[in-house]
């Protein structure tokens, strides 16, 4: 014990013979390389191994050239060789230093100190590679997922002729699920499978990266009946779909996504043979995704079917119309209608007379069903009451073209039939700019002169939109859906406007989308695996919910198809020439994004037959 007094003594004694000049040098020395040394050790905290795998890396938004970060890395060594040579130089010197140098000394420390605290942890917070990611854990239980990382080549092509392919070595020996997990925790896009494996394998590697996606909404397994081998089902065909059948044609199915609507994450299948419809929706989707997500709201749901009634006289034809609008004699109509169905509901009956034709359109709830076949068995029930009140009335056909199935009529445009939906987004002006390659002023103005302004002077009825039935003709493809109600399903006003904030406020309005969860096309396994990843297969907890679901996410779809391509458009703000070569030679600026999208088209969709 005395002799460990007398060793710190000594060191007591030595430490205060220290001169102040050297000991103030040895403090500062200690310090910036204390702080040094805590930089140099830290790390991000890490996962647990379930969010490993579930999560999101989102490319950081870029402008202009990045830095080269890496030369700061030597910067900063070079700086901290500096200062520790001259804290030794001090240390070493400080008695044969006057007040003078002592000054010069301590104002090139405070200048290297303000370095330290500006720019010394740029080495450390940036990685070598030249983008910076921000992971976002996605759970089990998460119903919104963070904007898509990226959108495919055909959303802007000449950019992604600029972007580097990253290259990930022996790729092709890695195990399908390997490759997944590079593709889930954005090492590769999704969409640059194919230039790294076969077509075939590719499809195989992002089923599985989509079904995880999927499985963190609770649709686990929605892929399996979806098939990517020459594979169809004819059993369950026959007697329900076609006829005379030889064998089918295969459509690819593209997945957007996510899309949020109403706070809750979509991916939604198109099926289509029409290159960049897919990735220019999936731009469209980014960007809502980004301002926070879509609203949509069902504000009307009741199928339609007119028959045409001839009465002997117009007089006669008057008189029906009149009974028929009697409350007490609605009442008799409803109950023989809804006594043919369990779930359709008789709504509304309207008549219109020509001459001596009654068009008796009547309007009926169909649950999750599209509801054809179900309001056309009711009908037939409401023709035979009238028949007991109007002997002589003659039913000329069952469907008298007021319904209106299939055909551009206004009536639907007017009074709707299916769902009418009704959606809208405000996507911020920095999206716009970044994600949609235009401006707020620019996309409303080419929606007015071309949306509003050119469809009204065409007379176009329902038209008033970009390519509405793009979107629909392609979900409905996927979703089992009959095709030929496309017509009137894509009845669709687009109308935007710039807010008080200079951002984008952009609704769609479509009054008549015909959609079904239940009957038709909805029962193939494929068809009904789409349906299963949009969280709508057959019947709804509650009769209509399925089938709502669906339209919200149609006309929501809609809505982000209008945005990409009305982007596109409104950067067309000169004359453009139609030759990638000649332009980037002759003309010193960016080749403008419409160029871009026209280039793309004529990319995918002339592909030379083998």
């Amino acid at each position: 014990m005395e002799s460990l007094r007398l060793q710190l003594s000594q060191a007591l004694s030595s430490f205060v013979s220290v001169s102040s000049n050297q000991l103030y040098g040895v403090i500062v020395g200690v310090t910036v390389f204390g702080c040094w040394g805590i930089l140099s050790l830290a790390e991000q905290p890490e996962l647990p191994e379930w969010q490993k795998t579930a999560v999101q890396r989102v490319p950081r938004q870029k402008e202009g050239p990045e830095p080269q970060w890496h030369l700061f890395r030597w910067i900063n060594m070079l700086v901290v060789v500096a200062f520790a040579c001259s804290v030794a130089e001090f240390s070493l010197n400080a008695t044969a230093y006057d007040s003078n140098v002592l000054c010069q000394f301590l104002m090139a420390w405070s200048l290297l100190l303000c370095y330290f605290f500006g720019f010394f942890g740029v080495m450390f917070v940036h990685d070598l590679e030249d983008s910076e990611t921000v992971s976002t854990p996605v759970t089990k239980s998460s119903k919104i997922h963070p904007p898509a990382s990226s959108t495919p080549i055909c959303s802007d092509a000449i950019q992604s002729k600029q972007n580097k392919l990253l290259i990930i070595e022996d790729i092709k020996d890695k195990k399908d699920a390997e490759i997944a997990q590079l593709v889930f925790t954005n090492q590769i896009k999704d969409h640059e499978l194919e230039k790294q494996l076969d077509c075939h394998r590719a499809v195989t590697v992002r089923r599985l990266v989509v079904e995880q996606k999927l499985a963190s909404l609770g649709h686990s397994g929605a892929l399996e009946g979806l098939p990517y081998e020459t594979d169809l089902d004819y059993s369950r065909v026959h007697g329900a779909n076609c006829e005379i059948v030889v064998g089918y044609v295969p459509l690819p199915v593209g997945i957007i996504g996510p899309l949020t609507i109403n706070g809750e994450s979509f991916y939604i299948p198109m099926a289509t043979t029409e290159g960049c419809l897919v990735a220019s929706t999936n731009r469209g989707a980014k960007a809502i995704t980004e301002g926070g997500g879509a609203l949509a709201q069902i504000v009307r749901d009741g199928i339609t079917r007119a028959p045409c009634i001839r009465m002997p006289t117009a007089m006669a034809a008057a008189q029906l119309k009149l009974w028929c609008e009697t409350p007490e004699n609605f009442v008799q109509m409803k109950a023989a209608f809804e006594s043919t169905t369990s779930f359709g509901k008789l709504h509304e009956c309207k008549a219109t007379i020509a001459g001596k034709n009654v068009y008796l359109r009547l309007v009926c709830f169909s649950g999750d069903a599209m509801g054809m076949n179900m309001v056309s068995k009711g009908t037939l029930a409401v023709i035979e009451c009238l028949r007991k009140e109007f002997p002589e009335l003659s039913l000329v056909a069952l469907s008298g073209n007021m319904c209106t199935d299939k055909k551009a009529a206004a009536t639907n445009w007017l009074e709707g039939r299916g769902k009418s939906v009704v959606v809208e987004a405000t996507i911020p002006k920095d999206v716009v700019r970044k994600t949609l390659k235009t401006t707020v002023p620019a996309i409303v103005e080419t929606n007015l002169n071309k949306n509003l302004v050119g469809s009204a002077m065409a007379g176009v009825i329902g038209g008033f939109n970009a390519h509405a039935s793009n979107i629909v003709s392609a979900i409905f493809l996927a979703t089992g859906q009959d095709p030929a109600q496309n017509v009137e399903s894509s009845n669709c006003i687009t109308l935007m406007e710039e807010t008080e904030s200079g951002d984008l406020w952009i609704s769609c309005t479509m009054p008549s989308i015909e959609v079904g969860t239940v009957g038709g096309g909805t029962s193939l396994a494929a068809q009904a695996a789409c349906l299963k990843a949009l969280g709508c297969q057959g019947g709804g907890a509650n009769p209509g919910d399925n089938a709502q679901r669906l339209a919200k996410v149609i006309a929501s779809a809609t809505m982000a198809g209008e945005l990409s391509l009305l982007a596109a458009l409104a950067a067309n703000t000169c004359t453009y020439l139609l030759t990638d070569g000649f332009w980037r030679t002759n003309i010193n600026s960016p080749i403008p994004s419409f160029f871009s999208v026209v280039a793309a088209h004529m990319q995918h969709n002339r592909k030379p037959t083998k």
